[in-house]
Parts: structure tokens; sequence; C-alpha cells
């Protein structure tokens, strides 16, 4: 009976879990599935509905950012800023705490922490508040991100180049921020920084002198889905004389890898779970774009920002911490597996109580050994953008979309565009096929 009601509590422990964590694969999949369909409104009734299952309360932030994109990418720019607005307060919140000294960390997984989003990503966030202000026609507003957009990049200056790289859009667009807002020196500054890291994509965006009777068009272009991040689990004997090894990824059909894993553990004894985030790719077909102006002109976009890199490097950089922070939970969860063992068996007749303590503790182990993939899954996987001049007036405007080939598989037309004399407009569109 004892052995039963074991049995029973630790399947309790396994299912909860389980249920924890960040939001699925599954739930990412179908969102970017509404995103790649234009149906921006059922993919925010789809972040609404996982707000409390999907995204835990340390991870409200992720589901604000989440939901911030969805909603500008639909046209949404006033509920969007909010959630925007939301984030960077929570973001200087979490920065004024030393979220690192958790010590859940090094005994139970990486999430046991706040999200805290990566570089790029929080240089995003002033992007989306600007172009948010931008549609509502404030330009103070987006003044104000373009300032402190500049400011926390700039305090990134001296780290490794590809961060620099990776923030190249975010440079260059502040920099167009600034100019509408009549800040030369700004400006000047930005683009120069921006030049730097990508020099033949910004050079390519240079234009001469605006014409008389005629406005500029600033085109950004969101295209594609990031790679999406999913847990590999992977089991090491200690007994270093079999040097066993068996992976599992999250995903697979049949049944959880926490729980399969935990299986593993439970029997083997002398082995231990540790989990590490990896990247899976999602395809897209769209990979450039060019606009067509009502008079036949062609401007094609260039590629400012490659977030599937940025992901990469990310992820590189983290390694030596991500990798020392499974070592140390490998070895505090082995040792109380052990002191579990030897508490039960001192303090019990039955000789089978040391080893079921151990195997509890092992399987409990296993089962909340998960890697961190939570991410902003909402971005694409490119920021592409283009800036041209039309006549001053009431425009209808083409974004024309390729694939790898240069074949054209599709079209979006922004319509009645009131491009001012003398002035700029700014637009944005968001694919993901």
């Amino acid at each position: 009976m004892k052995q039963a009601r074991l049995c029973v509590w630790l399947v309790a422990v396994l299912l909860c879990c389980s249920a924890c964590g960040a939001p699925s694969l599954r739930h990412k999949k179908s969102v970017n599935r509404l995103i790649a369909a234009g149906d921006f409104g059922a993919a925010q009734e789809r972040l609404e509905a996982a707000k409390h299952k999907g995204y835990s309360s340390r991870d409200r932030l992720l589901y604000q950012l989440d939901s911030g994109a969805v909603l500008h990418d639909g046209g949404q720019y006033q509920q969007s800023d909010e959630k925007f607005a939301a984030a960077q307060d929570r973001i200087d919140e979490l920065f004024t705490k030393s979220i690192s000294a958790h010590v859940g960390r090094y005994i139970i997984n990486d999430m046991t922490v706040p999200y805290m989003p990566a570089v790029y990503e929080q240089a995003l966030t002033y992007y989306y508040r600007a172009m948010n202000f931008l549609s509502l026609g404030d330009i103070s507003g987006a003044l104000v991100e373009a300032n402190r957009a500049v400011f926390y990049l700039d305090h990134l200056q001296g780290r490794r180049a590809r961060e620099s790289q990776n923030n190249t859009f975010v440079q260059y667009f502040m920099s167009l921020v600034f100019e509408s807002g009549g800040h030369r020196d700004d400006a000047r500054i930005s683009r120069y920084r921006a030049e730097q890291s990508n020099s033949a994509a910004v050079q390519a965006l240079r234009l001469g002198p605006l014409p008389q009777g005629y406005g500029e068009v600033v085109l950004v272009h969101a295209n594609g889905v990031i790679p999406l991040k999913k847990s590999k689990t992977f089991q090491v004997g200690w007994d270093t004389v079999r040097g066993w090894m068996s992976t599992t990824e999250e995903g697979d059909r049949h049944i959880d890898p926490a729980v399969k894993n935990a299986i593993y553990t439970g029997l083997l004894g002398s082995s231990i779970t540790v989990a590490y985030p990896v990247l899976e790719e999602q395809p897209f077909e769209i990979e450039s774009s060019e606009v067509i102006t009502a008079t036949g002109e062609t401007y094609p976009t260039q590629l400012l920002g490659d977030m599937s890199a940025a992901m990469e490097n990310d992820l590189k950089d983290k390694e030596p911490a991500t990798l020392f922070r499974m070592a140390m939970r490998a070895a505090a969860k082995r040792t109380a597996a052990v002191q579990a063992r030897k508490a039960a068996s001192k303090g019990s007749e039955d000789s089978n109580a040391g080893y079921l303590a151990e195997m509890f503790v092992n399987i409990l182990g296993a089962a909340t050994e998960k890697a961190d993939t939570r991410q902003w899954f909402t971005l694409p996987a490119q920021w592409r953008l283009t800036r041209f001049y039309v006549p001053a007036g009431t425009q209808d405007i083409t974004l024309r979309f390729k694939d790898g080939n240069a074949n054209i598989v599709g079209e979006y037309t922004f319509k009645d565009i009131q491009v001012p004399d003398g002035g700029r407009v700014y637009l944005h569109h968001r694919t993901a096929k």
C-alpha cells in the first residue's frame, strides 16, 4: 500500500512538472500559422486564451511582448503600445533586481527566474513603440523612444561586434525618426553607427535631395518566422565505466520527454538528466521583397536585421553560463538523491526504503530538469527596409514578395496612402509565409 501511494504521488508530481513551463511548441506554431495567414485578430485571441495557462506569472513580460507585436501587426497601435509600455516597465523593474542570484536556477531549472529579454529583443521594444507613435501621428512620442533606444544601445558599445550587428535595424530606423523630428545631429550619429555594422545595406538606402512636390515613404517589411526554442534532454551516467547516454527531444509524438527521462532515471539510479535549449528552424517562402510605385519605379528592400542569426549568437554567448548551471544542478540533484537514500535507510527497518527514497529524488530531479525555451516568438526572422520618393498626395504602393529564386510569390498593396509634400510617411507590413 505504501509503495502504491508513493507511485500515485510520483505520477502527480510528474504531471505538475510537465504542465509548468514556457509556452509550448504547439502554441507557438499555432499562433505563427495565424500570423502567416494575416489573421492577426485570431492570433491575438489565441494569445489571450493562453495568457494564464501558457504563460506563468513570472513570464507575464513574455506575454506582453508576444501580444504587443501581434497587435502592432494587426494595426491596433494604441493597444500595442500599452503592452510594450508595460513590458518596458517590467524590464526596468527586473534590471534593478539581481535575478541571476536566484537559487532555483542552480537546483531546479533556468525557468525558475522571471524572463529577461535578450539584448536584441529589448532594443526592438523601442522600435515597436516608435512605430506605434508614428502610425498614430505622434512624432514627439516616437522621438522619446528613439532617444531611449540610442541611450540603451550606447551602453552596448564595447561588447562583441555581433551584438552591434543585431541592432543595425534599430539604429538605422531611429536615425530616420530623428530626421523626422528635426534632430539632425542625433540622426547623423545613429546613421553612422548603423553604417559601421552593415555598410552595404545602409549605403543602398541613401537618397538624393527631395524633389519639389514630392514626399518620402519609409517602408518596413517584417518577414519570416524566427527559429523556435525547444528543450533537448539527455541522461549522463555517473558510472564512467558505462558512459551511457540517450537522447530525447521536446515534441516527441508518443511521450513527454520529462516523463520519459524520469522513468529512465528512476530505473537506472546512476544517471542524471540535464537539459539544453536548441533551435528548430521554421521554413518560410518569402526571402526578399521590393516596392512598385504607381508610376512603375522599383525599390528593393534591404536586409537590416537577421533575427535568426541574433538568436544563434545569443545562445552561443550564453552557453558557458548555461553549461555551468547544468553542472551545478546535476551535482546538487545527485547529492540530494544520495542523501535521501542514506537518511531513509538509517531511519527505517524496510530494506527497500533507501532505494525508494533515492528513486523518488532522482525522478523528481529529472522531471524538473527543463531547458529555458522562453522566447519572444512573434518576432519576424528578418527586418527589411526601403525608402523612396513619390509625388505628394494620395498614393497606392505595392510591396511585392519573392522566393529564393527571385520568383514573385505574392504582393500587398497599401491603399490611399497620404504622402505629405516635403514630408515623410512610415509604413509597416508583416509576412510569415
